[in-house]
C-alpha cells in the first residue's frame, strides 16, 4: 500500500534537523538512493564528505549504501569544508556530491546537501525530484554500487587553495584561526602556513560534540580575547562547515562579513577583477554599506537572506561576488560555493599588507538583531498582530531605519533586525516586535 507523501524536506540549505530524530540512518539511506534515481546518469560518480559532528560517521555509511545500493560509485573524503566538495566534484569530474553538516548549528544537529557537477547545490527542482523518489524502491532493484575512499582529497583541496592565492605572501603575519573544533581544523592552518605566515590556533581539537561549542564564528568574542591577550595580527574565525568566516583586528574588533565583502569588492574594482562591475548582498546588510558600495561605483543586487539566493543572484547578473552579513562570501571565480577559507585569504590579499585596522571604515546605522525561539516558524506568515506591528514600526522608522522580521531557514526561530539612528531606538523598536512575536508564536 502506498505510504503517505511526505512533507517538503529540503529547506534553503538541504536538508537539515536533529541527529537520529529529523535526520536519520534511514532517511540518509533513502535520500542517497533517490539521489541517483532521479540522476541522468546510470551508474553516477558520488563524493560525499562531513564535519566532525559525532553522527557524521552514521549518517556516511547510511548516505553511501543508499547510493550504492541504485548503483553508484561512492567515494569518500572525509572530513572536509563544504567548499572542498564543490572544488573536487570539478577536479575528478565526479556527477554528484553529498556534504553532511549543520555547519553553524550545535552538534546534536546535522544536514545532508547535494551538488551537482558543476559543483553547484542542486536547484529546487531538483531537490522536489530526490522526494518523489524517496517511497520508490521499484527502480534499480538488484543494483550494486562500490564504495571507497578518495584519497589525498584534504591535499587537493589545499593545493587548490595555493594555486588559487601563491602571489599571496603573509611573511611575518601573526595570524590566530579559531576553528570552530569543524571541517577546517586541519585544512585551514595547513594553507596559512604554506603561504607563510606564523599560524596559531584554537578550537581545533573535534571530539564530535564540541563543534561550534563556544568558538567558531557564532561565538566570535572567544577569538577577539585570544588575538588581544596573545599580541596576534590579525584573527580569522570559522564556521562548523567552513564556509563561514568572521575577523577580528590586533584590537579585538569584529569585523562582519559585510565588512570583508566590501574590503574585497573595492580590492578587486580597483584592480578590474569584478565582473560586471556588481556584487550581491542580502536584505541584512547595513544601508550605509550599501551606500557606500554605490558611491565607489559597484552595483548592488540584493536579496532574500541565504547564500543559494545570493548565487542565484550573481548568475542571473553575471556577478561573480556576493555574501551576507554572517560571513558566507561567495567569490564564482574560485569555487561556486561559500569559502571562508579562501574568503579569508581574499581580505588578506586586499589589504595587501596594511593592518586591518587600516580597513576602509564605515559609518553603519546602529543595528539589533535578536533571534525568537518559536513553536513553528512557518506561522509568521499568518500572524496578522506580527505584520501589524512591523507595519507601525517600519513607518515610524521611515527614511531613518528599517525593521525586517522573516523566518529562520534552518532553526525554530524567527530572526528580528531593526535599523536606526541611534542603538537605543534600535533596540526599543526590536523589543517591542520581539514582545509581540513571543506573544502569538510560543
Amino acid at each position: 500500500m502506498a505510504r503517505q507523501r511526505r512533507r517538503r524536506l529540503f529547506g534553503t540549505d538541504g536538508v537539515r534537523g536533529i541527529a537520529g530524530i529529523d535526520v536519520t540512518a534511514a532517511l540518509a539511506l533513502a535520500l542517497g538512493r533517490a539521489a541517483v534515481l532521479q540522476s541522468a546518469v546510470a551508474s553516477p560518480r558520488v563524493l560525499v564528505v562531513r564535519d566532525t559532528r559525532e553522527s557524521g560517521e552514521m549518517l556516511e555509511a547510511a548516505i553511501a549504501a543508499g547510493l550504492a545500493s541504485a548503483g553508484a560509485e561512492v567515494l569518500l573524503g572525509g572530513v572536509l569544508p563544504t567548499p572542498a566538495a564543490s572544488l573536487l566534484i570539478r577536479r575528478h569530474g565526479l556527477d554528484l556530491g553529498v556534504v553532511l553538516s549543520a555547519s553553524h548549528n550545535v552538534y546534536t544537529d546535522n544536514g545532508i546537501k547535494f551538488f551537482g557537477a558543476d559543483g553547484f547545490k542542486l536547484s529546487d527542482e531538483r531537490e522536489a525530484a530526490i522526494e518523489e523518489h524517496l517511497e520508490d524502491d521499484s527502480l534499480g532493484r538488484g543494483a550494486v554500487g562500490r564504495i571507497r575512499t578518495l584519497h589525498a582529497a584534504t591535499a587537493d583541496y589545499v593545493r587548490d587553495l595555493h594555486q588559487r592565492f601563491q602571489a599571496l605572501r603573509l611573511d611575518g603575519l601573526d595570524v590566530l584561526l579559531d576553528c570552530a573544533n569543524g571541517a577546517t581544523h586541519q585544512v585551514a592552518p595547513q594553507i596559512f602556513e604554506r603561504l607563510g605566515a606564523r599560524v596559531a590556533t584554537i578550537a581545533v581539537d573535534p571530539d564530535g560534540r564540541n563543534i561550534n561549542a563556544g568558538c567558531g564564528s557564532t561565538h566570535i568574542e572567544l577569538l577577539a580575547a585570544e588575538v588581544v591577550r596573545g599580541g596576534h595580527d590579525i584573527g580569522f574565525a570559522f564556521d562548523g562547515d567552513g564556509d563561514r568566516v568572521l575577523a577580528v583586528d590586533r584590537d579585538g574588533a569584529l569585523v562582519d562579513g559585510d565588512e570583508l565583502l566590501t574590503l574585497i569588492a573595492l580590492h578587486l574594482l580597483e584592480e578590474g577583477r569584478l565582473p560586471r562591475n556588481g556584487i550581491a548582498i542580502t536584505v541584512m546588510t547595513n544601508f550605509a554599506i550599501v551606500s557606500a558600495l554605490e558611491a565607489a561605483g559597484i552595483e548592488v543586487a540584493t536579496t532574500a537572506v541565504g547564500d543559494r539566493y545570493v548565487l542565484e543572484a550573481l548568475r542571473e547578473r553575471g556577478f561573480a561576488l556576493g555574501g551576507e552579513q554572517s560571513g558566507h562570501i561567495l567569490e564564482l571565480g574560485f569555487a561556486p560555493s561559500g569559502d571562508g577559507i579562501a574568503s579569508a585569504l581574499l581580505a588578506l590579499e586586499a589589504l595587501g599588507g596594511r593592518d586591518l585596522r587600516e580597513r576602509p571604515r564605515i559609518a553603519k546605522l546602529p543595528q539589533t538583531l535578536v533571534n525568537v525561539a518559536v513553536g513553528d516558524r512557518t506561522a509568521l506568515e499568518s500572524a496578522r498582530p506580527v505584520h501589524n506591528a512591523v507595519g507601525r514600526e517600519s513607518a515610524a522608522l521611515a527614511g531613518r531605519g528599517r525593521v525586517l522580521v522573516r523566518p529562520s531557514g534552518t532553526e525554530p526561530v524567527v530572526r528580528v533586525m531593526v535599523e536606526a539612528p541611534s542603538a537605543e531606538e534600535a533596540q526599543a523598536v526590536c523589543g517591542r516586535i520581539v514582545a509581540v512575536i513571543e506573544a502569538e508564536l510560543r
